[in-house]
């Protein structure tokens, strides 16, 4: 079985990234599907989030040959997580002067082959990481808050989108923009939401992600948010997308 291996990319930091990739996960997970996170993030959010700190090895060693990717994976709340740390960072540093640097990821990959879905979470810059996971991926996830800066953010990934489909993955598509922390209650969310549709022909979820407390609260709790609090707004918005996820 060939996984799904979907990037969830923004390069902006705080624009629900990691969010997105562990309550999808989740509720992939929930759905019955079996779901490998990756934190490709130096920051490692996404296995703090999970309560998962130093991480002994991690994909950092994977990297380097040390180990394989599933020497580093860990199981919680049937997710499988293989952690980030901020030794990424050095990979990222040597991986300039590699050839083929963009493919590492890609053949680390090929060792995952019991899994639905492989999300990663990808750095908020497009770096050589992200470049990795782009050309690792089928399928592209662009979580979006609804604010006037966060177009000109889109044009970009769009842009490296296209350039990695042009030169080093042909088979790379944009799966669909994901709005994130909607607030119902302000116009400008409702206004930018409008010009999205209008100006973009990629597919914009049905589901928006709606600014909730307990989605900010359950990193601290070390669980998703369908675990942490499956009757909040938070975990409906996630379970909903999962299922359009699916279906699209």
């Amino acid at each position: 079985m060939k996984p799904t291996v979907v990037a969830v990319i923004n390069q902006k930091g705080g624009t629900g990234k990691t969010t997105t990739t562990i309550n999808l996960g989740s509720a992939l997970s929930k759905l019955g599907k079996k779901v490998l996170l990756l934190d490709l993030d130096p920051q490692s959010n996404l296995s703090y989030s999970l309560a998962i700190t130093n991480a002994e090895p991690s994909l950092a060693d994977v990297f380097l040959g040390s180990n394989s990717i599933s020497d580093v994976l860990v199981e919680k709340d049937g997710l499988w997580i293989a952690p980030g740390s901020n030794e990424l960072v050095d990979i990222e540093i040597s991986l300039v002067s590699q050839p083929e640097r963009e493919s590492f990821l890609k053949n680390i990959l090929a060792e995952a082959k019991d899994f639905d879905y492989v999300l990663i979470d990808c750095p908020p810059s497009l770096s050589v990481l992200t470049l990795n996971a782009l050309t690792a991926a089928q399928q592209v996830l662009i979580p979006l808050q609804m604010e006037v800066l966060t177009l000109q953010g889109l044009d970009q990934i769009m842009n490296t989108v296209g350039k990695v489909k042009k030169t080093l993955n042909p088979k790379l598509k944009i799966k669909g923009i994901v709005v994130v922390m909607f607030d119902v209650r302000r116009k400008l969310s409702q206004e930018v939401l409008e010009y999205l549709r209008g100006s973009v022909k990629e597919k914009i979820f049905d589901t928006h992600i709606r600014l909730n407390v307990k989605l900010a609260e359950a990193p601290s709790f070390g669980r998703s948010i369908l675990d942490y609090d499956a009757s909040s707004y938070g975990a409906k918005d996630y379970r909903a997308l999962a299922e359009e996820f699916m279906q699209t």
